[in-house]
């Protein structure tokens, strides 16, 4: 079982000191492209958006406006695998997950309907239902819901202290408050670890694979769902996408996630499109129109009352199931 959470320090008393400090901290750090390794040999997909002063827990905070907001976008010449580069300093971008709001509550009934139903189908798989990591749990909603699935134990992992300070009774003391590094959990411990909408956020995915690796038990199993740079979606609104968003290190599409997995020890089981559950407000956000649009168009659902309608619609996304190989199978690199 994890420790016990990590204590929150106490909040800055005043927010904009620690956004002043924020800024005065960050600045451009050039990435590699996680599968090739190389920093160079990239193509230009769309320039930068803002400037390195723009950086502020709310930019950072899920499921916000305002949005369009993203880094240089490159694509690699070799493998195809979308990054932003440069990005801002790693630990500035742990910083600034610490300070995030929790501001997806309202979707939190969908979110546990979509997440459950890619969870079940672990089922096929044969996975057992003994002990679950989800490393960015938020609140802890879908720990309950693994719970209520019929895992025996379930932790979490969440960097933002908001969120994990939201966390039901039931979880609370299973979500430690922190970001995902060696040393959280003992070796072969896990059944199942989950990320959702998590990984693209990664700025060394490899070293978190790694780690994943190390704390699953023998045929455990990584389900992610993030994501679909190739899907139909991101490909027509291209830099207009959601998708495209300072929160984004890296973009998958399902052949260029799949070269990273089994790099790093596993064994692709299935990466298919995603069905979301999702209310008109959370999708009429999501359109690509200026805010002064956006803003009147979610006023508008509110009015006549149909914002908590939900509704099943492939949003873009990508769910992947991939399981630990033994030692011996492990590809070089």
């Amino acid at each position: 079982m994890p420790r016990d959470p990590i204590t929150a320090p106490p909040r800055d008393e005043c927010p904009a000191r620690t956004e002043r400090t924020t800024r005065d901290k960050a600045e451009a750090k050039a990435t590699r492209c996680a599968i090739c390794g190389c920093a160079g040999h990239a193509t230009e997909l769309y320039p930068a958006s803002f400037d390195f002063q723009s950086l502020t827990p709310a930019v950072f905070s899920a499921r916000r406006l305002p949005d369009r907001v993203h880094y240089r976008m490159v694509k690699c010449d070799g493998c195809g695998l979308v990054r932003s580069d440069p990005i801002a300093d790693p630990a500035v971008l742990e910083t600034l997950y610490q300070q995030s709001a929790f501001t997806y509550g309202a979707e939190v009934a969908n979110l546990k309907r979509t997440y459950g139903r890619y969870l079940a189908k672990l089922d096929s798989f044969g996975v057992r239902k003994d002990t679950l990591l989800e490393i960015g749990c938020g609140n802890g909603f879908f720990l309950e819901q693994a719970l209520a699935h019929g895992y025996r134990a379930v932790s979490g992992v969440e960097p933002s202290r908001e969120a994990s300070a939201n966390a039901s009774a039931p979880v609370r003391r299973q979500i430690v408050c922190d970001v995902m590094r060696p040393g959280l959990f003992a070796p072969d411990q896990f059944d199942v670890i989950c990320l959702f909408q998590v990984f693209d956020h990664i700025a060394d995915p490899g070293a978190l694979l790694e780690e994943c690796r190390r704390v699953l038990k023998p045929g455990g199993v990584v389900l992610l769902f993030n994501h679909n740079v190739a899907a139909l979606s991101a490909r027509l609104l291209r830099e207009h996408s959601p998708i495209v968003d300072i929160e984004h290190t890296y973009l998958y599409s399902p052949k260029t996630i799949a070269r990273l997995l089994e790099q790093h020890g596993f064994k692709l089981r299935t990466a298919a499109a995603v069905w979301n559950r999702v209310s008109l407000y959370y999708l009429a956000r999501l359109l690509p129109f200026p805010k002064a649009i956006k803003t009147w168009i979610l006023a508008g659902l509110q009015r006549v009352r149909l914002e908590h309608l939900a509704v099943w619609i492939p949003l873009g996304n990508l769910w992947a199931v991939a399981a630990k190989t033994a030692s011996d199978e492990q590809p070089r690199r």
